[in-house]
């Protein structure tokens, strides 16, 4: 017989047992969840993204959507795969408002500075392990196949319990697909597999190195000798967009390991300072090191190119291409004008001291003065440069390592250009000015309303800085009939502004004149412009005072510069009598006439003689959201100007033959 006793027991596990299965299936519904794929079932690229804490922030406010908390997160790249992923790149679709603060293991790869709004996704590549091995050749080492990005900073609006997780996270690397990735609480995952049917835009038979890769603006930085705790590094800019340009260009990026610039040959930092170097980590390994002639210290300086003059001074200059005082030209208009060069004598510090120790420097930034913006990658391996054996003989000498950068123009966001375009024509008797704001308003303008369209103007308004403009403005509105706003509309606020005007319209052409103008203090020298008229441009002719060609691999942009000795555009001078006189600023003209013929019904008046996008000196300027308009009227005028003009030469030929015969 069983005792009573063992039989309960019995019955109590039993129960208790199917007890708890009842409440995990209720859990978890009727059909149980699948389990996450583990690592070990991806045959690609791992990405993972792990939520791990986060902590009420000050201020403390009511409005939930508004609360700010600090947060913590992990995101995890393995390489699961056979082949080495080269110079890997994750996206991460933050959506959350998040400002990251730091990121371990990582560098956010537009080169955004910390802390960064990164509330509508970001991209992180490698630093300062870029590249990932593949376990097969490491023996399965997770310090080489895999990296961890330690993630700090701040979301905004979601409490507890809910958990503030990204949109989505995938591998960015070109070759590779990934699918939606898993979300299960706190971690999101997703296995990216090599893509079949890609294939690399490339020549290059080496597979040690990525291929070098095509950009609006490329930088080499090229190891040219290593030593221990030192190395000497050459730096290569190249323009390679028609329409790039930089104008006293200075350069940043940011020292990540403690390095300094010992020295420094075709181009200078704006600061030197020692001090940091002194304090800081160099100091205390290089006790006894005359820090004196050092040229900076600082883990973000800014190199700008040295003037002519010092291009043949033997310390400072002496390289090819160095010392145009930071001009890059686009290689359309001078080739020789499109480079530049420099070297550095970098000094380390521990643990880097061993020669083969070499990192480049990070997050690189390059300006200049009224020049498109560029967005430059992290640096990639590539295979090292070739340069002509100094000897002379008929051989190459290779670099002990070089990286790519590349950086690519991206258009100006709403009311951050720095030129604008404002419109006219002769069937009009309105200008349509610059758009307002149209380069940004300043905290310090004066009261006008920043959001309302700027008001028609007489033409000869156009010569006047807009500061001066509001009569003008106010007695043409009248004189129109025009609805002045209260406030007025601001100014357009641009340092270089460009009017397109519709000068005539026949049957077998038409003509458009072209003014620029110059509002900054400071001259332009070697200016160009560049115009998209996508209807019209198969019928240029000619330009009469600007040197103008169609732009290479651009059949729809018209490339205009001046004329040789006409190659400066002036800056804003001071009228004779300041206190009574208006600014003037520096001014130059042309008119381009098109033929018809090559452009069968074009319609000038409907707006097909208007340019699309308009550039100077390769900035994407802000052009009007509106055109003249005109009628039947506008056509018979147009038509009326041409017979005025056939007349008048007419007449001027009648007379200067009469003069012959007298």
């Amino acid at each position: 017989m069983v005792p009573i006793r063992a039989l309960l027991h019995t019955f109590f596990i039993i129960n208790l047992g199917f007890s708890v299965f009842i409440t995990v299936a209720q859990d978890y519904g009727d059909e149980p969840a699948a389990p996450p794929p583990a690592e070990d079932d991806c045959t690609g690229i791992f990405v993972s993204y792990m939520f791990t804490s986060r902590e009420k922030e000050f201020p403390h406010v009511k409005n939930a959507s508004a609360q700010a908390y600090a947060f913590k997160a992990v995101a995890t790249v393995l390489n699961a795969g056979e082949k080495d992923l080269k110079a890997w790149k994750v996206y991460i679709g933050f959506q959350h408002g998040e400002i990251l603060v730091s990121a371990s293991g990582a560098v956010l790869t537009d080169g955004t500075d910390f802390p960064a709004r990164v509330g509508n996704g970001t991209y992180f590549s490698g630093f300062p392990n870029a590249d990932l091995k593949n376990s097969i050749d490491t023996a399965g080492d997770l310090s080489q196949i895999r990296v961890e990005i330690d993630i700090t900073g701040t979301q905004f609006g979601v409490k507890s319990p809910g958990i503030p997780m990204p949109k989505t996270i995938r591998l960015a690397n070109d070759g590779y697909k990934c699918p939606k990735p898993s979300l299960l609480g706190g971690e999101m995952y997703v296995c990216c597999m090599p893509d079949p049917k890609y294939k690399a835009n490339t020549t290059s038979t080496s597979t040690k190195f990525l291929p070098r890769q095509n950009g609006d603006l490329t930088i080499d930085y090229d190891v040219l000798q290593a030593f221990e705790g030192n190395y000497l590094a050459q730096v290569t800019i190249d323009n390679n967009n028609p329409l790039g340009r930089l104008d006293n260009w200075n350069l940043t990026w940011d020292w990540m390991r403690g390095e300094f610039i010992y020295t420094m040959r075709g181009a200078y930092t704006t600061v030197h300072d020692s001090s940091e170097c002194i304090y800081g980590a160099a100091g205390q390994y290089y006790q006894s090191f005359d820090f004196t002639p050092v040229m900076n210290c600082q883990k973000r300086p800014t190199i700008h190119d040295l003037p002519p003059e010092k291009a043949k001074d033997n310390n400072a200059g002496n390289l090819p291409y160095c010392c145009k005082n930071g001009m890059l030209l686009p290689p359309t208009m001078n080739s020789n004008m499109s480079k530049a060069i420099f070297q550095l004598q970098v000094y380390k510090v521990p643990p880097d001291m061993n020669r083969t120790a070499l990192f480049p420097p990070q997050n690189w930034k390059i300006t200049g003065v009224l020049n498109p913006d560029y967005k430059c990658g992290p640096p990639v391996r590539v295979s090292p440069m070739e340069f002509p054996d100094p000897s002379g003989l008929d051989s190459k000498s290779l670099a002990v390592v070089s990286w790519q950068i590349v950086c690519n123009i991206t258009r100006p966001k709403l009311k951050s250009s720095r030129c604008c375009v404002s419109f006219s024509a002769f069937y009009n008797d309105s200008v349509i000015p610059c758009n307002t704001c149209a380069c940004g308003c300043p905290a310090s303008a004066p009261a006008c309303d920043p959001n309302a369209p700027p008001l028609l103007l007489p033409s000869e308004a156009l010569l006047i800085p807009f500061a001066n403009r509001t009569a003008k403005a106010k007695a043409w509105a009248k004189i129109k009939h025009y609805k002045v706003p209260n406030p007025i509309p601001c100014g357009d606020y641009c340092g270089v502004s460009i009017n397109w005007h519709i000068y005539s319209d026949f049957r077998k052409g038409w003509t458009a004149r072209v003014t620029l103008f110059n509002w900054e203090e400071f001259n332009f020298q070697d200016w160009f412009v560049a115009v998209q008229l996508k209807a019209a441009e198969k019928g240029y002719e000619h330009t009469y005072s600007f040197n103008g060609t169609r732009l290479p691999g651009h059949n729809d942009t018209l490339f205009m510069q001046g004329l040789p000795g006409l190659n400066y555009l002036m800056g804003q001078v001071e009228g004779k009598d300041p206190e009574v006189d208006t600014a003037v600023p520096g001014k130059q003209q042309t008119v381009v006439s098109f033929t018809k013929k090559l452009a069968p019904g074009i319609d000038i008046v409907g707006g097909d003689g208007f340019p699309s996008r308009v550039y100077f000196n390769g900035e994407e300027c802000a052009m009007p959201d509106t055109i003249p308009r005109g009628g039947a009227r506008a056509r018979a005028q147009g038509s009326g100007v041409f017979a005025t003009m056939v007349l008048a030469c007419a007449m001027v030929y009648v007379l200067m033959m009469d003069g012959v015969r007298l």
